[in-house]
């Protein structure tokens, strides 16, 4: 089914994907309300561990991020970030960017994943997805992109899926700040390296691994 909420989460933590709880904490989230799907986060060059979830239902994932998540990583010792989206109104864009989420197909495993989020508040109806997607699609080694829309603050971002990690850096690091500037705006992009986490997302009914 479509899912109606997006999460996204990172834990302040370094280590090995290897090392991570992961077996211990899959079982559990699989058991959460509402809960879709994940894929697991590795941060390029942190080591951080994170995750970007699919719920069905914007209530489901409030739920999650307010009740279960934040005890889990009390248990670990560590802070976090979290983020709720809002994923009904972003359908359209995401879709015709390829978004496993909403009908594109996975054809291929991404080497890199790159979360962005733009400090502003802006409706979805309102952001310029219609201009900017035809000069994504042009992005190299973009496979595909989901859309975000901040739950409360309405703030632009987007979680997309590359071939591999220096595409990914291309994008990040040169890309992204130079259409940043335009629209005059903060914002905030972590990377991560996608193979490492692949079985423990697989095991998540990730849909970046058809």
């Amino acid at each position: 089914m479509p899912p109606h909420a997006f999460v996204y989460t990172e834990l302040q933590i370094s280590v090995p994907f290897d090392q991570g709880p992961w077996r211990q904490v899959n079982p559990v989230i699989r058991q959460q309300p509402g809960f879709l799907s994940k894929t697991w986060l590795f941060g390029l060059g942190t080591q951080s561990l994170g995750g970007f979830y699919s719920f069905d239902s914007v209530e489901n994932a409030k739920t999650f991020v307010t009740g279960y998540f934040p005890t889990e990583t009390r248990r670990f010792g560590v802070t976090h970030t979290t983020r709720v989206f809002d994923a009904e109104g972003v359908a359209e864009a995401s879709a015709e960017m390829g978004s496993p989420y909403f009908g594109g197909i996975a054809e291929q495993a991404p080497g890199a994943y790159v979360y962005t989020e733009l400090q502003l508040s802006l409706p979805f109806e309102q952001a310029p997805w219609r201009k900017r997607n035809p000069i994504l699609k042009n992005q190299p080694g973009l496979l595909n992109k989901t859309w975000l829309s901040g739950l409360n603050n309405n703030s632009i971002g987007g979680f997309y899926a590359f071939e591999t990690v220096e595409h990914a850096q291309r994008f990040a690091l040169e890309d992204f700040p130079a259409e940043t500037a335009r629209l005059d705006t903060a914002y905030y992009a972590r990377i991560f390296e996608a193979p490492p986490a692949a079985d423990a997302s697989r095991d998540l009914s990730s849909p970046y691994y058809s």
